[in-house]
């Protein structure tokens, strides 16, 4: 198979930008991003966008592509990426689609199951026992549906909590139930580059980097959305805690450490979903030049 789609993807902070930047400069290719946080327009610091430099370098896609406002989840993002491909494809027979968002990276290389519409009625149901109750409300309400959608779900993640328990209500059963799990066919071979770090050295840098976006604007990125802040796109780490901060939860340097520590935590799950996929071949993300001869021998 001719075209192939490389698969650059790894922790928070690991380093996939720059690598991303020089691989798609080598085979004078495009970057995707499947971070499902840089596809907004508003959000450029605490999602660690590439600068307008970056953006120059290389053709990019799904980098500002869309407003916090607009509705936009994995299911489209699968449909407009492969879209994409059949075109980009047309000029250039390698592809490099860069990011960490397991359940978008997914959507590209395996697909997600075609779900039923949600009716009004059920989606407002589940939506009002959150605002009224809690997080931890709807946390036990999935797991008397689907315990076992509830041990592998995002529990800090209310979005995919909510869409469990809809599909669950409108079935009759078990959201995991209706999952079939089932790869579906690309015309284009995948191949999956995890970049890595020991923890104390991805730790260090995941640290600095929050340093560094507090020093780039992240306190006022996120004020000037505090009137939005239910918004699902800025239910993320950074501007979840800075809303508290400045609802004046806790101090702005408490703020900075649950940044970290939340940041830190996220990576930690983001390697346990990679290391469940035995295609990920794994690097340091200095070994620059094992990376390159590790392709080109995939690609021969």
């Amino acid at each position: 198979m001719k075209n192939i789609l490389l698969v650059l993807l790894g922790p928070t902070g690991v380093g996939k930008t720059a690598l991303s930047l020089r691989l798609a400069s080598m085979f004078q290719t495009s970057i995707i991003s499947s971070d499902s946080r840089q596809f907004y327009r508003e959000i450029p610091i605490g999602t660690a966008a590439p600068t307008r430099e970056q953006l120059n370098q290389v053709p990019h896609y799904f980098v500002g592509t869309h407003s916090i406002f607009d509705s936009y989840n994995a299911g489209r993002f699968e449909l407009d990426v492969i879209r994409l491909l059949n075109d980009l494809f047309c000029t250039n027979d390698t592809v490099v689609m860069v990011g960490g968002s397991m359940l978008y990276i997914d959507a590209v290389c395996n697909g997600i199951d075609d779900l039923p519409s949600i009716p009004a009625e059920i989606r407002q149901l589940v939506q009002e026992k959150y605002q009224t109750e809690g997080l931890e409300s709807i946390r036990l309400w999935l797991k008397n549906l689907d315990f076992d959608y509830y041990r592998q779900v995002d529990l800090m993640n209310p979005q995919r909590i909510m869409h469990a328990i809809e599909i669950s209500l409108l079935m009759d059963k078990p959201y995991s139930s209706l999952r079939t799990q089932t790869a579906k066919k690309r015309p284009f071979r995948i191949i999956k580059i995890g970049l890595t770090r020991p923890r104390a050295e991805l730790y260090a840098r995941i640290n600095q980097r929050v340093d560094d976006m507090m020093a780039l604007g992240l306190e006022e990125e996120a004020r000037s959305l505090l009137p939005y802040k239910e918004l699902n796109a800025l239910n993320t780490v950074g501007f979840k805690e800075l809303f508290d901060y400045f609802e004046g939860k806790y101090s702005r340097q408490e703020a900075v450490e649950k940044i970290k520590q939340h940041s830190r935590n996220y990576a930690k799950k983001q390697l346990s979903w990679f290391n469940r996929d035995a295609d990920i071949h794994w690097f340091h993300p200095d070994d620059e030049a094992q990376i390159i001869a590790w392709i080109k021998q995939q690609k021969q």
